[in-house]
């Protein structure tokens, strides 16, 4: 069942609520942070609040934000990816590399 999106919360057992600088770090605001994937070493986005399904406005704001990255990181264009595979209950999305899934060869230098 989709969770309120009045109830904006963060859980204290959330890694992404979290929000552990353990990569480099290339945005971040009341909304969102924008990182290096230790897995997938592309920049990810992260809702700042615990949940599934962030408000289309906050949704809109966080892809913008991932393009920019993106356009500013990889030397290709990107998809945005945001099936939530190691981390299902907190939305997240990857700016994976057209024709790729990880980064190593598409970042610049």
């Amino acid at each position: 069942m989709p969770e309120p999106t009045d109830q904006l919360r963060k859980v204290d057992d959330c890694d992404l609520c979290e929000a552990a600088r353990i990569t480099p770090w290339f945005h971040e605001d009341d909304v969102c942070w924008i990182a290096e994937c230790e897995i997938c070493y592309v920049p990810m986005v992260v809702w700042r609040f615990h949940g599934t399904e962030p408000p289309a406005e906050h949704l809109a704001h966080m892809h913008t934000e991932l393009g920019r990255v993106a356009g500013e990181t990889l030397t290709v264009d990107h998809y945005v990816d945001d099936n939530m595979r190691n981390i299902p209950d907190h939305y997240h999305a990857h700016a994976r590399p057209k024709g790729g899934f990880f980064g190593h060869g598409f970042r610049r230098p």
